[in-house]
């Protein structure tokens, strides 16, 4: 049960929603939604895609609001604070994903989800408190706050997936959730370091973040319940080990490694290319703050292209047979957006961006490698659901959320050597070009179809 107070908010509002949805997969096949456009259309998927973009998108919002704040009013300390802030958001996905997989597992999930929008809202009101009172170190505290929120949410989103979809969905699922949550990744980011230094920001931003929180739990009621599957193991609350346990749990089985470690390469260029970005057009090009707008808007909306496109063009099979070609395209967009920035002049203002054949072949760049990260990320994630074990699928999303992150760090770590060492942000782009040439071969070795468990 979800309690009194959720019956009773919810109420006649549950059967008004869901009268305008398709049921959920205890119907018949007739019901069956093949298609994306049909997907969002039934009960058993739109209101976790709606709840989940809903956190992406404040996820963002507080910590680019954040990042402003500590640049533009922390004077010496800014530069500390926005790594800080990085970190501290990044962090509880190593410490608490293998737990959060393994309550996902264990419980309801919907009912998990629920519970976690409750929690989403209360980190925005602390967060409204924050902004109003211009308070820095309180922001942090809520930054830390969803971290956790997200490190526990991220198991439930990708592991509700397969007790909700048919197995001909999940490609189009995946492909919907990643490229709606890029999508409010980058809405988020936008907001909110445009929002908080306007007339009025504190006010407006804490307004935004409370209204996406209530949209997000009200979007979360209608989810269909999840049970346990399997035997129903305890959840070890000793955070190192429980890490431990699952990453190695995984790492015994082929089928679940090879796709986790195809998804961490992913992240580990994803945090790279986006740390470079802001460096490309500021140091490189000169450009004012609307280009590195610009650069990350075509980045996010290449990677919910490719997301979409993967689905369609592999027919909801869920394979991944295009990922060797989806690196080799990462690795020649990637290059060539380098060697274009190194060699671009006068591109300091978005219009000079979009009035510049080189400008343009910048940003199509920018798409297109953003696209090969969708057509490449999608299938694995689909593959770590489908080769996964019923009871176990949660913690195999975690151990792949506790290497996607310790990936992250480790690639920030050596971006910044390099950087430190006087490599120039498109250096770091070429050299990272050429080192994905050598996962292409590992795509290849590893990424081969792998034959089904019963």
């Amino acid at each position: 049960m979800r309690g009194v107070v959720g019956l009773s908010v919810w109420g006649h509002g549950e059967r008004a929603i869901t009268h305008l949805i398709a049921p959920d997969r205890s119907k018949p096949d007739v019901h069956r939604a093949r298609g994306i456009l049909a997907l969002l259309g039934t009960r058993r998927f739109l209101p976790l895609c709606i709840a989940q973009a809903c956190g992406a998108l404040n996820d963002n919002l507080v910590r680019n609001a954040l990042v402003v704040l500590a640049l533009f009013k922390a004077g010496a300390a800014g530069p500390v604070l926005v790594a800080l802030a990085a970190g501290l958001f990044v962090f509880p996905y190593i410490l608490f994903s293998a737990t959060a997989g393994q309550l996902a597992d264990s419980n309801d999930k919907s009912r998990l989800i629920w519970f976690l929008k409750w929690a989403e809202l209360a980190l925005m009101s602390v967060a409204a408190l924050g902004f109003l009172l211009d308070s820095v170190p309180i922001l942090l505290l809520v930054l830390v706050g969803l971290g956790v929120q997200a490190s526990f949410f991220g198991p439930l989103k990708y592991g509700i997936l397969p007790d909700h979809l048919h197995p001909d969905e999940l490609l189009a699922g995946n492909g919907l959730i990643e490229a709606t949550t890029f999508v409010a990744i980058l809405a988020g980011t936008m907001a909110g370091g445009w929002i908080v230094l306007h007339q009025n920001g504190a006010l407006t931003i804490a307004s935004v973040g409370l209204g996406f929180a209530i949209l997000g739990l009200l979007a979360a009621f209608p989810i269909p319940p999840a049970l346990p599957r399997g035997e129903i193991k305890r959840v070890d609350w000793r955070i190192l080990h429980a890490t431990v346990g699952v990453v190695r749990e995984a790492l015994d089985d082929r089928a679940i490694w090879s796709p986790i470690l195809g998804i961490s390469w992913f992240w580990t260029l994803g945090a790279t290319l986006v740390a470079e970005f802001p460096v490309v057009a500021k140091v490189t090009l000169g450009a004012e703050g609307e280009v590195v707008s610009l650069f990350l808007t075509m980045f996010s909306l290449g990677i919910g292209a490719g997301s979409l496109l993967c689905a369609v063009m592999l027919r909801n099979e869920a394979s991944p047979r295009l990922a060797v070609a989806a690196l080799l395209g990462i690795s020649l967009f990637t290059w060539d957006f380098a060697v274009t920035c190194s060699n671009a002049t006068g591109l300091m203002s978005v219009s000079a961006v979009v009035a510049s054949p080189l400008g343009w072949r910048i940003l199509l760049n920018l798409f297109l490698l953003a696209a090969c990260g969708g057509f490449y990320s999608v299938p694995l994630y689909a593959e770590i659901q489908r080769r996964a074990r019923p009871d176990w699928r949660a913690r195999m999303v975690a151990a792949n959320n506790v290497l996607n992150a310790a990936f992250m760090v480790a690639g920030a770590v050596i971006a910044a050597g390099l950087a430190a060492a006087g490599a120039t942000a498109p250096h770091i782009l070429m050299l990272t070009a050429l080192v994905n040439l050598l996962a292409v071969l590992g795509a290849w070795l590893w990424l081969r179809p792998v034959p089904e468990v019963d």
